[in-house]
């Protein structure tokens, strides 16, 4: 398929399309330039993080399901961890998502962070952009998990959820640094558990000393696993939007985007397989030191 017939099966709603389409922007293609180059439509995108274990993926099961009764159309892409030696995803949609999986209203795909330091791919950016040429009604993110550096999902989000739950009571003290910036929901997952209340409690007051004048970010209680507060987790997350609120750092955010790009189309024709090859000659001969190789290279 040439590009034109992947961008029109993309808009069309064609499942195949997209996830062809995702493949050669994942693999930096010059037919996944080309589709960037003909997208601008925005549609809503939820960023969900926090700590590993705090059941980002149940969380999100249990939301989109709750969704997708409602007739929305939503897409899914969850940041997997990756191998450090292929750069593949070592967990997968069908794995952690069953019963989204075979939903006709639901796309997941399975990102590989790919050495990511922020829970985030470094292709994200340009997968979000395609997606949205979609048909779809909310893009729902799910990051890997990695504590504080996650904040960049808030340059790529318009809504972001961090999660946690009663047993994370030191998280709080990392939430404080700088994930308080950039939440516009929380909610407390597995409140089934001793010490939820006392965690509601203590995000709510926080949550209270961080507020603007617009908008002060909800604590909401949840049990993903019964599906418990998703309906009022949705509703939140539906009044953020519908504020339509734009912070102060967005200008920055975009930069940092821009930057990105500009830095990756710079660096495509170094590709990370030649620069592995390279490396393999370079550091069989005597004296080698990586900094001499690097400055060599233009």
């Amino acid at each position: 398929m040439d590009t034109a017939s992947v961008l029109s099966g993309i808009r069309a709603g064609d499942q195949r399309a997209l996830a062809r389409g995702i493949s050669w922007v994942e693999n930096n293609t010059a037919e996944g330039m080309e589709l960037l180059r003909h997208t601008g439509r925005k549609i809503p995108v939820i960023g969900i993080t926090g700590a590993p274990g705090a059941g980002k993926s149940s969380l999100v099961n249990a939301l989109v399901q709750h969704w997708a009764e409602q007739g929305l159309r939503i897409a899914i892409l969850a940041v997997d961890p990756s191998s450090p030696f292929n750069m593949g995803s070592l967990l997968g949609d069908r794995l952690r998502m069953p019963g989204l999986f075979l939903h006709d209203s639901v796309f997941i795909r399975s990102l590989s962070a790919r050495g990511s330091l922020g829970g985030l791919t470094a292709s994200i950016l340009e997968v979000c952009d395609l997606v949205q040429e979609a048909p779809f009604d909310r893009i729902v993110i799910e990051t890997v998990g990695v504590g504080q550096s996650e904040i960049e999902i808030a340059g790529l989000a318009d809504t972001t959820l961090v999660l946690t739950v009663p047993e994370g009571g030191d998280e709080v003290q990392t939430l404080k640094s700088g994930v308080m910036e950039i939440a516009d929901v929380y909610a407390v997952n597995k409140c089934d558990r001793p010490g939820a209340e006392a965690m509601l409690k203590s995000l709510r007051s926080l949550s209270h000393s961080h507020a603007t004048a617009k908008w002060e970010a909800p604590v909401i209680a949840t049990v993903a696993t019964e599906s418990r507060g998703i309906e009022e987790l949705s509703q939140a997350l539906e009044a953020h939007h519908r504020l339509g609120i734009s912070t102060d750092n967005k200008l920055q955010l975009l930069t940092d985007k821009a930057f990105t790009l500009i830095q990756r189309n710079r660096m495509k024709d170094l590709p990370r397989r030649r620069l592995y090859e390279m490396l393999q000659e370079a550091q069989t001969k005597p004296g080698f030191n990586l900094y001499d190789f690097v400055t060599s290279i233009h």
